[in-house]
């Protein structure tokens, strides 16, 4: 027999389960040869190669043969947008508590003495409609923003996973990160700015704008564009950061639930449990950056940087295992609809 196609040892044995592995060629896989009877010896065999797999398609096919099928970018914006729009109609009453306690303390005395207070008081003056005054400027902008985060966290670790679709911690942590700076620059940072520009004009006692749009012209009119990327530097830290948390938590916990089975299904209490543990860790880990994104988004100076940190970590804790909940469902209905493979 040809050296060429020498028998496999113990130690070189085949790859398991018909998965490529590193350093394992066309030729030694099982799955790309075929047996032919010798034309000499009917009692001899030798092997045929198929042709080689092109290397930009080695890692789908390995991640298809191992049960993992990678979630394509369109259907992670789709996904992520339709759950970041969901998921803001449920939270952002907490949003809204939070954002009213970090500028509170500018009034002399501050007129709300905690939460409970803030709603009270905000219900009394302007019904239940006043905890969601402030919407629609955080809707236009939490489904753009969700559909860029996950979008992007698909598009960079995709080719960081393994044959199985299984990322590494460190993976995640630089993907999340990649992610949070995308969401900053391109919706987080200016959509924010407008959000808090407007719940502060709304509280004031002769309200300037009038609606979303109209209050996001005046603010160019009145400031230009750099109007609404006030705090930039700011929030590229605090989404980045948020993000790169969030992500690898998320992952470390997936992980360590699927163990040595990779197909093991999450059931959605699970999700949401992971997801929950993940936005609780965010908030501890920059709370400090949120609060000076929202000072310099007023200019403000006085800082008091865990203002608002109880409202907000009920709000996160709630939102993130609401959008990884509503994201993995979607992508799973999405998977059975449109087919990308």
């Amino acid at each position: 027999m040809s050296s060429l196609y020498k028998p496999f040892s113990v130690s070189e044995g085949p790859c398991k389960d018909a998965i490529l592995r590193r350093g394992c060629t066309p030729l030694q896989h099982p799955a790309a040869l075929t047996r032919i009877p010798s034309a000499s010896d009917s009692s001899t065999r030798t092997f045929t190669p198929i042709p080689n797999i092109y290397p930009g398609q080695r890692n789908l096919a390995a991640a298809a043969i191992g049960g993992r099928k990678i979630t394509h970018p369109w259907k992670a914006i789709l996904a992520g947008g339709i759950a970041g729009g969901i998921e803001i109609c449920i939270t952002f009453p907490t949003e809204y508590v939070k954002t009213q306690l970090q500028l509170d303390e500018r009034a002399n005395p501050p007129r709300y003495r905690g939460i409970g207070d803030c709603v009270k008081l905000t219900v009394q003056d302007h019904g239940l409609r006043g905890l969601y005054r402030g919407l629609s400027s955080l809707l236009y902008g939490s489904i753009p923003k969700s559909a860029v985060r996950f979008g992007t966290f698909e598009v960079l670790s995709n080719p960081m996973r393994d044959a199985t679709g299984r990322l590494d911690n460190k993976g995640s942590l630089l993907c999340g990160l990649g992610a949070g700076i995308a969401e900053a620059v391109l919706v987080v940072c200016p959509m924010e700015t407008v959000k808090v520009k407007f719940i502060h004009d709304q509280c004031s006692l002769r309200p300037r704008y009038r609606g979303f749009f109209h209050g996001v012209r005046e603010i160019i009119r009145d400031q230009g564009v750099r109007g609404t990327y006030q705090g930039l530097t700011a929030t590229l830290l605090k989404q980045g950061s948020n993000q790169a948390i969030r992500f690898y938590v998320m992952n470390l916990l997936r992980n360590w639930y699927k163990g040595d089975d990779p197909g093991r299904d999450m059931h959605p209490l699970v999700t949401a449990l992971f997801g929950a543990t993940a936005g609780a860790a965010s908030v501890f880990g920059n709370t400090p950056l949120d609060v000076v994104k929202t000072r310099m988004q007023l200019r403000s100076l006085n800082l008091m940087f865990y203002k608002g940190t109880v409202p907000r970590l009920g709000r996160v804790c709630l939102d993130v295992a609401i959008v990884f909940v509503l994201y993995e469902e979607v992508v799973k209905l999405l998977n059975n609809v449109w087919r990308t493979d």
